[in-house]
């Protein structure tokens, strides 16, 4: 699979922004799809997944703000991202695996295969 990450761009504090990755490949309805963001000089972090059943994980530090969603018919997976915070300024990344993922492997980087290049994301205070 490979994937598009858009959507990113500054925004102030409290504001939204939706994020989109686009896939191409016959098995992206199967796949198991996340965010992860990466801020400067930190390791890069699960934000969200969904599965292909519809069903989500989400961090802790983005539940109630940020909002994953699919859409198979058009390849593509959405991140709104309500409440900006500065803490939430990094690149965004998103990423695909194969099948389904049980919630213990779901959070880890180690579980995809296939990466986006990601989109910055700034939140100014």
């Amino acid at each position: 699979v490979q994937l598009q990450a858009s959507g990113g761009g500054l925004v102030q504090a409290g504001g939204s922004l939706r994020l989109s990755c686009a896939a191409s490949g016959r098995t992206f309805s199967r796949s198991t799809v996340a965010w992860f963001r990466q801020a400067a000089g930190k390791e890069r972090e699960f934000v969200a997944a969904i599965r292909s059943d519809g069903t989500t994980v989400s961090a802790d530090s983005v539940k109630g703000r940020f909002t994953i969603a699919r859409d198979n018919a058009k390849n593509t997976v959405y991140l709104q991202m309500n409440t900006l915070k500065p803490e939430d300024t990094a690149v965004f990344y998103c990423a695909a695996a194969g099948g389904r993922l049980i919630t213990s492997s779901v959070t880890r980087l180690s579980s995809y295969d296939d990466w986006g290049q990601g989109t910055q994301v700034t939140v100014s205070s």
